[in-house]
C-alpha cells in the first residue's frame, strides 16, 4: 500500500493450494494414529509388556497431536482479517509447542509405569505375536511419515513436519521396544522390559524438548536463515544492480509464510512507475528463490539525507 513517500509491494502465490494439501496429509496422519494405537494396545494386552505399553502410550499422544496439528492447519488456512492482518499462520507454532508438552506428559507416565514394573516384575506372554503386531503398526507409521515429510518439505509446514518427525521417532521407538522384548524372551531377564520403557521415555523427552524449542523460536520472530537472507540480497543485486544501496533488511517467518521488508534507495528523479516496476521485479525474483513470501519495499531518494537512516531502522544494509 503506497504512503506519501514509499512504494510497498506484497505478493503471495499458491497459498490456498498449500494449505489444502497439508490438511489432507494431516487427515492421513489421524487415520494412521487410530490404526497404530489399536494395534499397539493389542500388542500390550497380548504380552503384558510395559515396554509395549510405553509404545502404545506414545501412539495415544500421536493421535492427540495429529488432531492438534490438523486444527492448527485449518486455522492457518483462514485469510487475513482486521484483527489478524498478517494471517493466522503462527497458530502452527502453538500446535507444535502443545505437541511437545503432551509428549513430555506421556514420557512421565511411561517412566512411572516402568519404575513400578521394575520394582515388581511380572512374566510376559506370547512375545512373538505381540512383537509382530507392534512391527505392523510401525510399518503403517513409517509409510505415513515419509509421505508427510515430503509434503512438509514441499509446502514448508512446521505443523506437518513436527507430526512427521514424531511418527518417525515412534517407528524407531517401536523397533527398539520389539528388539528389547525379544531379548527378554531369549534371556528371561524381566527387568530388561521396564528399562527399555525408560529408555523410550527419555528419547521421547528429547523429542518433546526439541519441538517446544522450535515453537519458541517461531513465536519470537527469528530472522530467516543466513542462506535465505543471502538469496534475498542476491535477488536485490540482480535487479537493482550491485551498487544500489539499501538498508533495514528484516525478515521473519510465520508458519509457511516469509515476511521481508527493506528500504531501497533510488535516484530522486526515478518516477513512481519506474520504482514500482523495479520493486515488482525484485519481489518476483525473491519469490522465485523463496516460496510463500510477502515483500514490502520502501523506496527512498538517495539525495535526501533523511533517507540514510539504516542505523535507526536496524536490519541488514547493502552497498552504500
Amino acid at each position: 500500500m503506497p504512503s506519501d513517500h514509499s512504494v510497498d509491494v506484497s505478493l503471495h502465490r499458491g497459498g490456498r493450494e498449500v494449505l489444502s494439501a497439508t490438511r489432507r496429509v494431516m487427515l492421513l496422519s489421524i487415520a494412521a494414529s487410530l490404526i497404530t494405537m489399536a494395534l499397539k494396545f493389542a500388542a500390550y494386552f497380548v504380552t503384558g509388556s510395559v515396554g509395549l505399553l510405553s509404545d502404545a502410550a506414545e501412539s495415544l499422544v500421536n493421535l492427540a497431536t495429529a488432531l492438534l496439528a490438523y486444527g492448527a492447519v485449518a486455522i492457518s488456512d483462514r485469510p487475513p482479517d482486521e484483527e489478524h492482518t498478517y494471517g493466522h499462520d503462527k497458530v502452527q507454532y502453538f500446535s507444535s509447542g502443545a505437541e511437545g508438552t503432551l509428549i513430555l506428559v506421556a514420557a512421565g507416565t511411561i517412566i512411572y509405569a516402568a519404575v513400578q514394573r521394575l520394582l515388581s516384575p511380572e512374566p510376559l506372554e506370547r512375545l512373538g505375536l505381540g512383537a509382530g503386531i507392534a512391527l505392523a503398526a510401525s510399518g503403517v507409521n513409517l509409510a505415513v511419515a515419509q509421505v508427510m515429510l515430503r509434503v512438509a518439505k514441499k509446502h514448508d509446514s512446521i505443523a506437518v513436519e513436527a507430526d512427521a518427525h514424531h511418527l518417525m521417532t515412534d517407528v524407531w521407538t517401536s523397533v527398539g521396544v520389539v528388539v528389547g522384548v525379544g531379548l527378554v524372551g531369549l534371556t528371561g531377564w524381566l527387568w530388561l522390559d521396564p528399562l527399555i520403557a525408560i529408555a523410550v521415555a527419555l528419547n521421547i523427552v528429547w523429542m518433546g524438548v526439541g519441538l517446544i524449542r522450535r515453537s519458541v523460536q517461531g513465536l519470537m520472530d527469528y530472522a530467516l536463515p543466513a542462506e535465505e537472507v543471502a538469496e534475498i540480497q542476491q535477488a536485490i543485486a540482480d535487479v537493482a544492480g550491485p551498487d544500489t544501496p539499501y538498508h533495514g533488511l528484516r525478515s521473519r517467518k510465520a508458519g509457511a509464510r516469509r515476511f521481508i521488508d527493506f528500504h531501497l534507495l533510488l535516484p530522486g528523479k526515478t518516477t513512481v512507475q519506474e520504482a514500482h516496476d523495479l520493486a515488482e521485479e525484485i519481489d518476483r525474483r525473491i519469490e522465485e528463490r523463496l516460496s510463500n513470501t510477502y515483500v514490502t519495499i520502501h523506496i527512498e531518494p538517495r539525495e535526501d539525507e533523511a533517507s540514510w537512516d539504516g542505523h535507526r531502522v536496524g536490519g541488514i544494509s547493502g552497498p552504500e
